[in-house]
């Protein structure tokens, strides 16, 4: 075993999803002997922000050679350095994948405000605060002092003005070099009914967490409406499934039928099998801070269609966003009654959709830049 001790700690307390997808995407880029990772899985959200902290100062060597400290925004890193205060002189670098200040509640009244409050002491302890997106930088920037204004007795003042000189935004590296570099092309040379591959009905993926965030609710009352005007398409509703299914979702197999062609979580092989052979990415979320599935999907060569609102006018054109179920209902109708049209003028969005900002091979060495490698 090697006498060599890592330079480089990272923590992730909820290690699952994007937040394990971003470590994994980092640590392929560094050596064995360079970083040491302390994880825990993604269950139970609410108690890992509450007690990870306590558990990885536990865990973490008492003798080390750390030099850097990457974490995500769930470890409450001021509580961390508290109890381990020999690692208060690394450089301490603070990931947001989302943020707690703008995270909608079903009930404002049950929010627990600590969990904002741990945010915005991580980012006092913090040497470098990095957000996945400028709407996540502005949206928890912004609500800062509203937040800290709940306070009934005193005010706290300058905070926000503290924190934002530590804030950059790095954009989530995603691996397209990783996927299929092509989705199904018609060889007009071979013995193919281009006419009628043309108007075969068009395939819709709603690829997000069934969560009440991702107003599953919406994509319903869409759906149905599409069926009730009686136009042609398929859809797959996938993405991460969790023991209670959303209620809107019931009964939607028998009310869709066949056009209901894929429904519940994909293994990854059949996931990306499925974006190829898709046609729209649809986003009905109420809460997204960057939306790698979307990207993903887009990348795989669905056309993206989101809410204008949220990440989405920072990465997508104004054309592909919706203000209201109604306009969202109609952008989905008319593709789905042209599906030849629609095609061809999603060509035209691949032509001037570029990629490079979000993908890994572009953004992976700031990030190790960060980190002083």
């Amino acid at each position: 075993m090697s006498s060599v001790k890592p330079q480089i700690l990272i923590i992730e307390p909820f290690y699952g999803g994007s937040h394990k997808q971003l470590i994994d995407t980092l640590i392929d880029s560094l050596n064995l002997t360079d970083y040491e990772l302390f994880s825990l899985p993604a269950t139970k959200w609410h108690w890992r922000a509450r007690t990870s902290a306590l558990y990885f100062s536990q865990l973490i060597p008492p003798e080390h050679n750390y030099k850097v400290l990457f974490t995500s925004s769930v470890l409450s890193l001021a509580e961390l350095i508290g109890v381990r205060p020999d690692l208060v002189t690394c450089r301490k670098i603070v990931y947001f994948h989302e943020n707690q200040l703008v995270y909608p509640v079903r009930e404002v009244k049950k929010r627990d405000c600590q969990y904002g409050l741990n945010e915005i002491l991580s980012c006092f302890t913090a040497d470098i605060v990095l957000f996945n997106s400028n709407f996540n930088r502005n949206s928890f920037l912004d609500n800062v002092q509203p937040f800290l204004n709940i306070q009934p007795d005193f005010k706290l003042k300058h905070i926000r003005e503290k924190i934002e000189k530590k804030c950059e935004v790095l954009y989530f590296p995603i691996k397209f070099h990783a996927f299929p570099n092509k989705r199904r092309i018609v060889n007009v040379e071979v013995d193919v009914d281009v006419a009628n591959l043309e108007q075969e009905c068009l395939h819709l993926i709603w690829p997000h967490r069934w969560e009440h965030d991702k107003n599953p609710t919406l994509l319903v009352e869409v759906l149905l409406e599409l069926n009730k005007r009686q136009v042609n398409f398929k859809v797959t509703i996938c993405g991460e499934k969790f023991p209670k299914v959303p209620e809107a979702f019931e009964g939607i197999q028998e009310k869709l039928g066949a056009k209901l062609v894929n429904y519940g979580r994909l293994s990854r092989e059949k996931y990306i099998e499925t974006l190829l052979t898709g046609d729209i990415v649809i986003s009905t979320a109420d809460h997204e801070f960057y939306g790698v599935s979307m990207l993903e999907a887009t990348y795989c060569g669905c056309y993206p269609i989101a809410p204008n609102k949220l990440v989405y006018p920072e990465i997508y054109p104004k054309v592909n966003l919706y203000n209201t179920p109604n306009s969202l209902i109609k952008m989905l109708y008319n593709c789905c009654r042209y599906p030849g049209p629609f095609r061809r003028n999603r060509d035209k969005f691949f032509q001037s959709f570029s990629f490079d900002q979000y993908s890994a091979k572009h953004l992976v060495p700031r990030y190790l830049d960060k980190m002083g490698t």
